[in-house]
């Protein structure tokens, strides 16, 4: 992790341990000091063994070694992660009941009609957990040795060039339009059930592009089977020498994805506090970080408010981006 981001992390732990501090001596004091009371359930709408697993896992197991309280991890895989959310507006405004998600919690409320709740409303931000940057990568065969290169040949040959995604709506299909939006160029999304079948079709030459995740795709990056054009990241990539698309050329190009910690709307603020300070805490402990590193991810916290701020600059961005390239859901 980056001088900046332990920095940022630090600032954070204090902050939202301030907070917390200054609720006991607010008349809520007594919830926040009674809380954990009972079991912890951690909310996962993904499946068991998925990317987010070892993350929320590793966050049941701190906590429980912090407060002394059983803390276990619910998946409820389905519905394009509606059936594990909603589990959330279901239970107690009390703090017992956490949902780890992701960037879809945003997306789905602005594509999917006739939710089964609301996604602002109905949902209090606690911490962001994690953020996870975007590489643009081609195929070895597409004569572009740079971005600019590539977006050359992109507005050459409008509407020619494919890129990969994980199926429609997926934050790296938002990623490839906002592209578009952004390069004033025409790529064609080609969604798959997945990123294994995405990636497996772009080293095959299938298709030509993707916004991966750097994990999925550093393997082949390092092997020369795949080329890494440029990084949304701010910090370098370990291991991976690849611009960033502001040193590319292109600095209002700034997207990604994360996870994140929500409780039930209505929770006393001092047990949000509470909890947002003990994962700052979590998140800044050195063997934590090297947990997150074996997963190929680095912790981000962002407290209640600046993670509520986030949400709030996505959908924004996340609607502009949908209508601008008409985007609906298979």
């Amino acid at each position: 992790m980056s001088t900046t981001r332990i920095s940022h992390t630090r600032r954070s732990l204090i902050h939202a341990a301030a907070l917390a501090a200054a609720g006991l001596t607010t008349g809520t004091s007594f919830a926040q000091s009674a809380y954990p009371s009972k079991t912890i359930r951690i909310l996962l709408p993904f499946p068991a063994g998925g990317s987010t697993d070892p993350i929320a896992r590793l966050l049941a197991q701190k906590l429980n070694d912090a407060w002394g309280q059983p803390v276990i991890v619910d998946n409820r895989p389905g519905g394009n992660t509606i059936i594990g959310t909603e589990a959330l507006t279901k239970a107690p405004a009390d703090g017992h009941t956490l949902l780890y998600t992701a960037s879809t919690h945003v997306i789905n409320s602005l594509l999917i009609p006739n939710l089964p709740y609301d996604s602002v409303k109905d949902f209090q931000p606690v911490a962001l957990i994690v953020r996870s940057e975007f590489v643009l990568v081609v195929h070895p065969s597409v004569p572009a040795n740079n971005l600019q290169e590539f977006i050359a040949l992109a507005k050459a040959k409008p509407g020619v060039l494919n890129y990969a995604t994980s199926g429609n709506g997926n934050p790296n299909h938002l990623a490839g339009e906002y592209f578009g939006m952004v390069a004033g160029v025409k790529l064609n999304n080609v969604p798959y059930k997945g990123g294994g079948p995405a990636i497996s079709d772009l080293l095959g030459g299938q298709v030509q592009a993707m916004f991966s995740v750097p994990t999925s795709v550093a393997g082949h990056i390092k092997a020369g089977k795949l080329r890494a054009l440029a990084y949304t990241g701010s910090i370098p990539l370990p291991g991976l020498a690849v611009p960033s698309f502001a040193q590319a050329g292109l600095p209002n190009f700034d997207i990604n994805s994360w996870n994140g910690v929500f409780v039930a709307a209505g929770t006393p603020r001092p047990i949000v506090d509470k909890l947002a300070a003990e994962i700052a805490k979590i998140l800044a402990m050195p063997d934590v970080k090297e947990k997150f590193a074996a997963q190929g991810q680095d912790p981000y916290f962002l407290g209640p408010d600046q993670f509520g701020a986030m949400l709030a600059s996505d959908r924004q961005k996340y609607a502009g981006i949908i209508k601008s390239a008409n985007i609906k859901m298979e």
